[in-house]
């Protein structure tokens, strides 16, 4: 009994010092995959391809967040890197993720007039259904701030909910005018979304529709427009 007693404690000793062994392996592991990231983070801040590459290959992932919940695409984004955004989408980042501000790199290229990666987007599953924390899409703030070759862009897929209303009630059309100066660049939007079928008589919470609202600013070329249109 005494025999089998210290056996098995012998192997009670080992198989902790084995848990112990794994336990330190893992976090080394751990801490070295930490690195990775954080070299991935700062890579796609510096549009540094060579590194990102380098590290997808290591198998890096991707799409972990820092304290901002951003990844690394949405990194990317906030520089306006081109290349480096182009890459990670390339590798299957998550175009849709969305950081602590309710943005994803979708959205925010799109607010931000950044057409190439609004581009890369569209090509690698823009969700349309994942909204800004306006309940906005990317067309309605790339409208209002003038935006014209990101709204072409977006306005190129059909499937686009043009016509969407975001918490404030109003559509793409309401804040090109609404929030506008009524410049030729706004001019051009207010066309092209007439172009795309927008549908001019939504009005907003309090009922007043495009028409009023640009007769009342005086940006004859959009009422014109709206007119032509058959707004009401």
């Amino acid at each position: 009994m005494n025999y089998i007693n210290k056996n098995s404690f012998k192997s009670s000793i080992l198989l902790l010092y084995f848990i112990l062994i794994m336990i330190s392996q893992g976090r080394a592991q751990g801490a070295q995959n930490d690195d990775k990231v954080k070299l991935l983070w700062k890579a796609a801040q510096e549009n540094d391809v060579t590194t990102i590459q380098r590290l997808i290959k290591e198998g890096v992932n991707i799409e972990a967040s820092d304290a901002k919940q951003r990844t690394a695409l949405m990194i990317a984004t906030h520089q306006q890197n081109n290349e480096a955004a182009k890459v990670l989408i390339d590798a299957g980042a998550n175009v849709n993720a969305l950081d602590d501000m309710h943005d994803s790199p979708f959205l925010y290229a799109g607010a931000s007039g950044y057409i190439k990666i609004v581009s890369y987007c569209l090509q690698h599953g823009a969700d349309f259904t994942v909204l800004n924390r306006y309940n906005g899409t990317a067309l309605i703030p790339a409208c209002e701030r003038g935006h014209v070759e990101t709204v072409k862009e977006i306005l190129k897929r059909k499937d686009f909910p043009i016509d969407h209303v975001n918490r404030l009630g109003w559509t793409a059309l309401l804040e090109a005018i609404i929030l506008s100066d009524g410049g030729p660049a706004h001019v051009q939007i207010v066309q092209l979304l007439v172009d795309a079928g927008c549908n001019v008589n939504i009005a907003d919470k309090d009922g007043i529709t495009p028409l009023t609202h640009a007769r009342k600013k005086q940006f004859t070329q959009i009422v014109a427009i709206l007119e032509k249109a058959g707004a009401k």
